[in-house]
């Protein structure tokens, strides 16, 4: 999967990434996973597995200690990767084993940037073969320097906008959108949810209209049914504290690796039905 030499930018990864799922008629398959969960080999391992089970994308989380938008199952298990030493390069392994092969974003929050700062950060993510960032708790109006040396790199900074957003805002976030927007499905955190807001077909429509990118929705899918209805709508579906939960809940890294991949190959076989 790794490749040494890059031939493409970050940004036209995520861009063929999302058409060559959008020709074979489904949405993207973008699987979340906790850098350096449940170590650093095991997270490893669970990359590869999702790669094997056809992620187009996958969404590298950064161990935080204070991670703002994530429920209990994905916190749970950053405060384990750190209690085990997990740092920023030893998540971005991950995506180094990725490599071109299947596109990575890092997900980080913003205090890992500053400490060491917009330059730095995006030149360990190219170095990595990450193709771009989502952080989290980046305000719009913050964002320029970040995303100026992201793309200086050819990565893209990936906005999210929430039911909650104004639309003044949302526009503004759209209309400044590089490889995808981010819709947050629900107000809260991450978790498994039993059902979506019927707001949600409306909010993905006005993305749609208001952005240039691919449109992707993300918390609460943990089904493949789940998935398969965001996907009529969306270009993208992300699922996160399902697949960590799996990888938590098994005897050992393996076993966690192998639940993910299962899981992942249903709901990619339902994307595509």
């Amino acid at each position: 999967m790794a490749d040494a030499t890059r031939t493409s930018t970050g940004m036209a990864r995520i861009e063929a990434a999302f058409a060559t799922a959008d020709q074979e008629g489904r949405a993207a398959l973008m699987p979340y996973l906790m850098g350096c969960f449940p170590d650093r080999e095991g997270a490893i391992e669970v990359a590869r597995a999702y790669a094997d089970a056809g992620a187009d994308l996958v969404e590298v989380g950064v161990p935080f200690s204070d991670p703002l938008a994530d429920g209990p199952v994905i916190h749970a298990a950053a405060t384990q990767a750190l209690d085990r030493g997990a740092d920023f390069d030893g998540a971005l392994a991950a995506c180094e084993v990725l490599g071109e092969g299947v596109p990575s974003v890092a997900m980080c929050y913003v205090n890992m940037v500053l400490a060491q700062g917009p330059l730095r950060f995006a030149g360990r993510l190219a170095e990595a073969g990450a193709a771009g960032a989502i952080v989290p708790d980046l305000p719009l109006e913050e964002s320029g320097e970040i995303r100026e040396a992201l793309e200086a790199e050819g990565l893209a900074l990936i906005p999210l906008v929430a039911p909650t957003t104004p639309f003044d805002r949302r526009r503004r976030i759209c209309e400044s959108a590089r490889g995808f927007v981010y819709v947050v499905s629900v107000v809260g955190v991450t978790g498994e949810r039993d059902e979506f807001p019927p707001e949600l077909s409306e909010l993905v429509r006005a993305v749609k209209e208001e952005a240039a990118v691919p449109i992707a929705v993300g918390f609460g899918i943990g089904t493949p049914q789940q998935a398969a209805a965001v996907g009529k709508l969306a270009d993208g579906v992300i699922i996160g504290t399902r697949l960590v939960r799996e990888v938590s809940e098994a005897g050992d890294t393996a076993a966690g690796a192998e639940a993910a991949g299962a899981f992942l190959r249903e709901v990619r076989a339902a994307l595509a039905g």
